[in-house]
């Protein structure tokens, strides 16, 4: 005999029989799936609730920019959410977007009480800030969470996550971790892990929790398909492995130092991919070495692959950008990559950034990130680091570069006097396809607009 149930009464029977089965499930197995037998319902509050107290939020505060401004009277213009990390030093993890430029910041706790906070310091390549809460006095009492290594994430482990999303109270949504070092959003340091839980405005610089409550990122942006900017399904958050690296560099100096090695790199391509008859399409290119950099010295060539950094896959640009970002100048990287159909190991060092913006070599120029060339009797630019002001100016590898600050640059050694001429900025004249047009680059680079990234 065979039976059939409408809609309705399969919906009714399955949840009969999960509810008659949940003691069962808990006691077989409880780690499947928490089940409150005195309520009788499956729940995550045991393992959540006592990370929830540690979930702030951060208002910052500037000067009005009304006709009746005060100086001395800063007004709300920002809001976001933050996490305590350490309850003994006050200290909450935020992003550097929601506290840029403020001048006073307060941080309200889910017990009602309101505090002062300072600026401990922010890194805008991460969009990591730490704030340091004031006592004024009172006795803070806070609750911290704990913290799990981001490394030992999988696609699929559930993910909460918490904030003050829309001008509402604390809430929490669910989700899953939808995929994992996630880059090329932006131009900055970025191995994003990307989930689905709820994030909206608000939730910026709030916790992502694991399901036992513990802390894996913060929240950090969404990628949205409509004009307000909302949730669609696809939100990211900065990695712990990256968080506490940065975290720790704010707290002890205030600033985070950062080496390099002297290597652009690009992510592989299917088109590179099928060019270069390799059996993958995961990985980073080597697409320039500067004269005489960590990069040269470890042997590394362009059109190398990289596979491995630090024992982690690579699966992208981003994903070598990330480790370099948090290596200490002075740290060697261990890197397997491919040449030629095989593979090889060398030692990449991490060095203190070279100051000067143009570094000349025997045939290019490496200038605010960018690599010059004589192509064919024109400048061209063969590649643009990710993060640099090159890259955040909006040069393109690819771009023919016929003029700087005005001097026509008729080869690469004519660029390369006219840029180490340049003072501060520097206005580039290119031509793209057909298009010619004006591009300027500053030393400090500039901040993302909106819509480059829509902030949680």
């Amino acid at each position: 005999m065979t039976l059939r149930f409408s809609a309705a009464a399969s919906l009714t029977v399955a949840t009969a029989l999960l509810a008659a089965a949940g003691p069962v499930l808990a006691q077989s197995a409880p780690t499947v799936l928490p089940y409150d037998a005195r309520r009788g319902v499956f729940s995550f509050a045991a393992g959540l609730e006592s990370s929830l107290p540690a979930v702030v939020k951060v208002t910052t505060l500037g000067q009005s920019r009304g006709p009746s401004s005060d100086a001395d009277d800063p007004k709300p213009y920002a809001s976001g959410s933050g996490v305590v990390i350490d309850a003994a030093q006050g200290l909450v993890i935020t992003n550097n977007h929601v506290v840029e430029n403020g001048r006073k910041f307060t941080v309200d706790l889910i017990d009602g009480r309101l505090f002062d906070a300072v600026l401990v310091g922010a890194d805008k390549a991460t969009d990591i800030a730490v704030l340091r809460i004031t006592p004024d006095g009172r006795p803070l009492n806070l609750k911290q969470v704990q913290t799990v290594d981001s490394d030992t994430l999988r696609t699929g482990d559930l993910a909460f996550a918490v904030g003050y999303p829309l001008g509402l109270d604390q809430t929490l949504t669910m989700g899953v971790i939808s995929g994992l070092n996630r880059s090329g959003l932006g131009d900055a340091v970025e191995d994003y892990i990307q989930t689905d839980a709820a994030v909206n405005s608000g939730n910026s610089g709030g916790p992502l929790l694991d399901s036992r409550g513990r802390l894996i990122g913060i929240n950090t942006a969404i990628l949205s398909g409509g004009m307000g900017g909302g949730n669609d399904g696809i939100a990211f958050a900065v990695p712990t492995r990256i968080m506490l690296y940065v975290a720790d560099q704010l707290r002890t100096r205030g600033e985070v130092k950062r080496g390099e090695t002297g290597a652009i790199f690009a992510s592989l391509t299917p088109e590179q991919a099928r060019r270069m008859r390799l059996g993958i399409v995961r990985g980073a290119v080597v697409a320039d070495v500067a004269p005489g950099s960590p990069a040269e010295r470890a042997g590394l060539r362009e059109d190398d692959v990289i596979l491995r950094l630090q024992g982690r896959p690579v699966a992208n640009a981003g994903s070598v950008n990330a480790t370099v970002g948090v290596a200490a100048p002075g740290s060697s990287l261990n890197v397997v990559y491919l040449r030629g159909g095989r593979e090889a190991t060398t030692a990449l060092a991490v060095e203190p950034p070279v100051e000067a913006p143009v570094q000349v070599g025997v045939d290019r120029v490496l200038a605010y990130g960018a690599t010059l060339r004589d192509m064919e009797g024109e400048v061209q630019v063969s590649a643009v680091e990710a993060g640099t002001p090159a890259a955040q100016g909006g040069l393109l590898a690819g771009d023919l570069v016929l003029a700087v600050d005005g001097v026509a640059t008729a080869d690469i050694r004519a660029a390369a006097r006219a840029l180490e001429a340049a003072a501060g900025s520097v206005a580039l004249e290119v031509r793209r396809g057909g298009d010619t047009q004006t591009i300027t680059l500053e030393k400090t680079p500039r901040e993302k607009t909106a819509e480059e990234k829509t902030p949680a």
